[in-house]
C-alpha cells in the first residue's frame, strides 16, 4: 500500500500544531520537504480524506481533544477545561442545561417545575398521579416534551453518571462530524428513546440522558466498523461494559437492587437508532474515502 500525501503547503506555514494533534489522536503520518513544499503523508487513501477533513476544521491542532491516551509530556501541554468547553459547545451545552434542570426540579422532586418539562403533562392529587394525553399538549403547541425528558435527572447518581458519559461521547462526535450533527443527533435519539418509552411503558415519569448516550455509543459503534476513525476508537470493554449493563437492567436485577425503575425501552429505542445513524452515516464516510 502506497504512501498517500494529504497536503501541499508553502514552508512558511507552521503544521507543527496539526501535526501535533496528528500524535494526539495516533494517527500514523510523516512530513518530508519537496520542491520548496512541505508534504504531509499518511498510509492510505482512507485516512486521507479524515486527516484533510481534520485539518479544514483544526489547521491549528487546537481541539482540547483528550480522546486518545496521551503521553507524559503531552499530558503536561493538554488544553484546560475552558478550552475543552470551547471546542465541544453542544455537548457541553446540554450538560449546562442538565445541570439548571436538576436545579430547578430539585433533581425531579419539584413537581411544579418538573411537569413542563416531562413526555405528558400531569398533575398531583393526593397519592395519585394523574397525566394529560400527548395529543392534547402537543395540539397546544407543547412540542418541546418530545425531547426535553432527556434534561431531566432523579438523584444526583443519576446525573452525574449520565454526564459523564456523554461528555466522552459526545467529544468524539463533535470532533469527527461537526456541532450540527452533534446536535441533530442528540435530539433525534431523545425524539425516539422517549417515544419508545412511552410507547412500551405507558405513561409514565421518565427523563435522563440515557437513551441518548445509548444512541450515541450505537452510532459509535458501527460508524467505526464501517470507516475507522482514530476519534471513534474506544476501548472494547465500554462497549461491552455498556450491554452488560443494558441487559442487567432489562432483566430487572437493577431495579431489585435499588436502584429505582428503568427506562429500559429509551436504551434499547436510543441503541437501535443510534445503530441506524452509524450506518448510514459510515457508509457514506466510507464510500467518500474509496471513491
Amino acid at each position: 500500500m502506497s504512501p498517500v500525501a494529504v497536503l501541499r503547503l508553502p514552508l512558511s506555514i507552521d503544521l507543527s500544531g496539526f501535526v501535533t494533534l496528528l500524535r494526539t489522536l495516533q494517527v500514523p503520518h510523516r512530513v518530508s520537504e519537496e520542491g520548496g513544499d512541505q508534504v504531509l503523508w499518511v498510509p492510505d487513501e482512507r485516512l486521507a480524506e479524515d486527516v484533510r477533513q481534520l485539518y479544514e476544521r483544526y489547521p491549528q491542532g487546537d481541539t482540547g481533544n483528550e480522546l486518545a491516551e496521551l503521553t507524559p509530556s503531552e499530558q503536561r501541554s493538554r488544553p484546560g477545561f475552558v478550552s475543552q468547553l470551547r471546542n465541544s459547545p453542544i455537548t457541553a451545552g446540554v450538560l449546562l442545561l442538565c445541570l439548571l434542570v436538576a436545579g430547578l426540579t430539585w433533581l425531579g422532586s419539584n413537581f411544579e417545575t418538573l411537569r413542563w418539562l416531562t413526555f405528558l403533562d400531569f398533575r398531583v392529587q393526593g397519592d395519585y398521579v394523574y397525566f394529560t394525553p400527548l395529543a392534547e399538549s402537543l395540539a397546544a403547541g407543547q412540542w418541546w416534551r418530545l425531547v426535553s425528558p432527556m434534561l431531566v435527572h432523579f438523584g444526583i447518581l443519576h446525573l452525574a453518571m449520565n454526564a459523564m458519559w456523554y461528555w466522552e461521547l459526545g467529544r468524539r462526535i463533535e470532533l469527527r462530524q461537526g456541532l450540527w450533527s452533534m446536535l441533530g443527533l442528540s435530539l433525534l435519539f431523545s425524539l425516539v428513546s422517549n417515544c419508545a418509552q412511552y410507547l412500551f411503558g405507558g405513561p409514565s415519569l421518565f427523563g435522563g440522558l440515557s437513551g441518548v448516550l445509548y444512541g450515541l455509543l450505537g452510532h459509535i459503534w458501527i460508524y467505526q466498523w464501517l470507516a475507522p476513525n482514530p476519534v471513534y476508537q474506544m476501548p472494547r470493554g465500554v462497549l461491552v461494559m455498556m450491554l452488560v449493563w443494558l441487559v442487567l437492567c432489562m432483566s430487572g436485577l437493577v431495579s431489585m437492587l435499588g436502584f429505582g425503575a428503568i427506562a429500559n425501552a429509551a436504551h434499547v429505542g436510543g441503541l437501535l437508532v443510534g445503530c441506524v445513524t452509524g450506518l448510514l452515516g459510515g457508509a457514506l464516510a466510507r464510500r467518500k474515502l474509496t471513491a
